[in-house]
């Protein structure tokens, strides 16, 4: 039986206009979805937000609502194309342009679903206070060297996560949606180094890096010095520069505390110190902490960081390691103080012709210069709004220092550090 032209184009019709009423559903359901994203007091409570620092407030909630509206003018110009479409290619369009859509709505969707987590972190008014002194801290250390070289800090959103160790989204990245670029830098810190904050610094050490190309730089330069010994070893080296600038970049700002806090972390026993994952950004975590303790060294001299070598170099036996590791090591010990120097003192296009130790000195957190801080302040140090607002990276500094030379105090020590960490996040709050 053959099918009439008159009928065959009902049919055509009567299917342009089902898939065009089922495209007009999907697109309603979507653009409604959208539009619901706006409201950024979903993504956490009233107190959450209000508890930031107003600057980092403003620049986050201006962050997200921009990512928001522009999928939001996604979805008005895919519903002004839905109603303009008549024929079976324009509407074949705008479903190809819909699922599109769909992914741009997900991705967006997963953008603020991470910031909505990392505010619901603070829970509780302590909590919310603690967090906003690592705010203060991690944004206080890059400033410390970003003003100097005539660059803008940008806010920093810390929030808790469990785990060993921390991590950051840095400002300046494509988020998730491939479109918004991200203001704020976002630092995870894990709930048992909370007391004991020095990955903040380091995290931070990683956004500065990425500001002035001071992990390339170092790179090259680690490459060329150290190939004289052995050009793999050098690679290898050159290889970890974007986490040697990052301890480098702790170490200067809060001293012994910096590589006693990364002890806790990379202390896993031989398996966990002696692994090399080719590609792994991170050191081998054997000659990571050696090279902390070489830096203490350097500027500080002798101290409670030898006796710390000697017992890793005690618990941790090379002969264990695996062969084509081991020679590695071996091959690297003699280079640490080498190494150590260039990472500190060499001069560096990135740090305009200086040395990091000369922009921020190390010395200013030797066990000498907290022990004078700690007499200064005397026992208004922790309590005094003055000290703990203009000194609390040094104040990091020495209860690090406190906690992992004097075991017996580490327990009042810690509390002394949440005290003045929740005095410096109310300040700011105040503020």
């Amino acid at each position: 039986m053959r099918i009439s032209k008159s009928l065959q184009g009902s049919i055509v019709v009567e299917d342009t206009a089902a898939l065009r009423l089922q495209l007009a559903r999907q697109v309603s359901h979507w653009a409604m979805a959208a539009s619901r994203l706006g409201d950024l007091d979903d993504l956490a409570a009233a107190s959450v937000w209000e508890g930031l620092e107003k600057y980092t407030g403003i620049v986050l909630r201006q962050n997200l609502s921009a990512a928001v509206e522009r999928l939001q003018r996604e979805a008005a110009t895919l519903q002004s194309q839905l109603n303009g479409a008549r024929t079976p290619n324009e509407i074949n369009q705008v479903q190809r342009q819909l699922l599109e859509f769909r992914q741009h709505y997900l991705r967006t969707e997963t953008l603020l679903d991470f910031y909505g987590d990392a505010l619901s972190t603070r829970t509780s008014p302590n909590l919310a206070a603690l967090l906003r002194a690592c705010d203060v801290l991690a944004r206080r250390s890059m400033s410390q060297l970003l003003d100097h070289l005539g660059k803008t800090t940008p806010p920093v959103l810390t929030y808790l996560d469990k785990g060993l160790g921390a991590s950051i989204l840095k400002a300046g990245l494509r988020l998730w949606d491939g479109k918004t670029e991200s203001l704020t830098a976002a630092i995870k810190i894990t709930r048992h180094n909370l007391y004991r904050p020095t990955a903040l610094i380091h995290e931070a050490g990683h956004q500065v890096a990425q500001f002035i190309g001071w992990s390339d730089e170092l790179a090259t330069l680690l490459d060329r010095e150290l190939s004289v010994v052995s050009p793999q070893v050098a690679g290898m080296w050159a290889s970890w520069s974007s986490e040697i600038a990052a301890d480098t970049f702790a170490f200067a700002h809060t001293g012994y505390a910096a590589v006693s806090g990364l002890h806790t972390v990379i202390d896993g026993g031989e398996a966990i110190a002696f692994r090399y994952l080719p590609g792994d950004p991170h050191p081998i975590g054997y000659l990571r902490l050696l090279l902390g303790i070489e830096m203490c060294r350097l500027f500080f001299g002798r101290g409670p960081w030898d006796d710390l070598e000697r017992t890793w170099r005690q618990e941790l036996n090379l002969a264990r390691a695996r062969p084509g590791v081991r020679e590695l090591l071996q091959q690297s010990l003699p280079l640490l103080p080498r190494i150590a120097e260039l990472t500190l003192v060499a001069p560096m296009r990135a740090f305009r012709g200086d040395s990091l130790a000369m922009l921020i000195d190390p010395r200013r957190v030797s066990p000498e210069a907290l022990a004078k801080l700690e007499q200064q302040g005397g026992a208004a140090l922790y309590t005094s709004h003055h000290w703990v607002w203009t000194e609390p990276l040094r104040l990091l500094a020495l209860t690090g220092y406190l906690a992992a030379t004097q075991s017996d105090l580490a327990l009042v020590v810690l509390q002394q550090q949440r005290d003045w960490m929740l005095r410096l996040g109310e300040t700011l709050q105040v503020a």
